[in-house]
């Protein structure tokens, strides 16, 4: 049986749409989502008015220059500190707007204005509120905080039961916060880990849907009548196979990308709250089980969506038709799930790569047998159990189109 699964590996790996998948993969993700991305598009100095995105070539240096100047805010976050990292930006804006738009924590430390004092906003004023706010006026801030989740989630209308959930769970943050540079985080969580598992399941979907369909079309399936193993072993090796591709290729992925934050990112930061990128969350995590996490939800929603594809490729009577049912199931549910009602939401995100990893800064939940679940652990786990439990099925249907 170990020969067998061997072979078929080797035969999915020699296919030439599987070897354009992967170097597809790669350049999507580890050059344009990763190198690009840090020292290009999302990182480099502002002022190269040739480049499509406005910036330099020159992310990693950038990258160190806002690490150095948020060096100085450093430790517990307080109301003084907001405010002199308030007041250091206006005085750069005045002085050297170009330091305060690339050096500086403008964007986060504007959430967090916008977020916790909504009623200095002015609206007549064209421009970011960090730029115009008095910094005197920010005060209270962790008080602050606590009053917009309860209002955020009477907003929600969650019931009695979740909020006490919620504010039980974040009962558990670590108060005062700690602070370093986030930028980097916020990018990596909110951005580059968010589209991975997505991106990997699409290619993973092009290489598996004809990994049954495409031996059904060739009318293949009648040599396995005369081979040493049946169906049901050719089956069990060929599943085998398309879950080993996935792990494989979602490895290759997350080394890259481990390897490109190591060394634009480093280590630094790794144990601030996520709070820091997003107020109102709830969890009492840092950065780095936040980070934990959304590998484990890519991973496990590639293993599960390798499931569902190949279920459909022992469907399906034509590559083309396996193919575009493959990647309609991961595109669909994300083209129309916002038009959707709340409640079929939440069924929709239980395929496989359909829900989102960021759910870990929401205050969702699912109701189950009685008991209030946190939505994170659901969509970790409910996905790859429903691919894990298409291999039978997979398995029997080969079977019997092989007799």
């Amino acid at each position: 049986m170990m020969r067998l699964f061997r072979e078929e590996h080797r035969k999915l790996w020699k296919r030439a749409s599987v070897k354009i998948s992967v170097l597809f993969c790669f350049t999507y993700i580890i050059v344009f989502g990763g190198l690009l991305s840090y020292q290009w598009i999302q990182f480099g100095t502002s002022g190269d008015f040739t480049s499509s995105f406005g910036n330099r070539f020159d992310g990693y240096k950038s990258i160190r220059s806002r690490m150095d100047h948020a060096s100085q805010w450093e430790g517990e976050l307080t109301d003084a500190k907001i405010q002199k990292m308030v007041k250091d930006y206006q005085d750069l804006r005045v002085s050297d707007p170009d330091r305060a738009r690339d050096e500086t924590d403008w964007r986060v430390l504007n959430s967090w204005i916008q977020t916790l004092w909504p009623e200095l906003e002015e609206p007549e004023k064209a421009d970011i509120m960090l730029s115009y706010v008095e910094p005197d006026k920010l005060t209270g801030f962790y008080e602050r905080r606590e009053q917009q989740i309860e209002k955020f989630l009477d907003l929600m209308g969650t019931s009695d039961d979740e909020k006490a959930f919620f504010l039980r769970m974040d009962g558990k943050v670590e108060i005062p916060f700690q602070y370093s540079w986030v930028e980097g985080w916020s990018n990596l969580l909110g951005n580059v880990l968010t589209d991975m598992g997505v991106v990997t399941g699409l290619f993973i979907g092009i290489a598996l849907a004809l990994i049954f369909a495409g031996e059904r079309q060739r009318e293949m399936r009648f040599l396995i009548l005369t081979a040493k193993y049946g169906g049901i072993e050719t089956a069990a090796a060929k599943t085998a196979a398309g879950f080993a591709f996935s792990a494989e290729l979602f490895g290759m992925m997350t080394v890259g990308t481990l390897l490109l934050q190591y060394v634009y990112l480093g280590t630094s930061g790794w144990d601030l709250p996520i709070q820091c990128i997003k107020l109102i969350a709830t969890a009492p995590w840092n950065m780095m089980q936040a980070e934990i996490y959304e590998y484990l939800f890519a991973f496990l929603g590639c293993l599960g969506y390798a499931g569902v594809v190949m279920l459909i490729s022992v469907l399906c009577r034509s590559s083309f038709a396996a193919i575009l049912s493959a990647l309609a199931v991961i595109c669909v549910p994300g083209a129309v799930g916002e038009y959707l009602p709340a409640a079929l939401q939440k069924i929709v995100n239980l395929i496989p790569l359909a829900g989102s990893s960021t759910d870990i800064f929401r205050t969702n939940v699912y109701h189950i047998f009685g008991r209030i679940i946190w939505s994170p652990w659901i969509l970790i786990t409910v996905p790859f159990v429903a691919g894990a439990a298409c291999v039978p099925l997979c398995v029997r249907k080969w079977r019997k189109q092989s007799r």
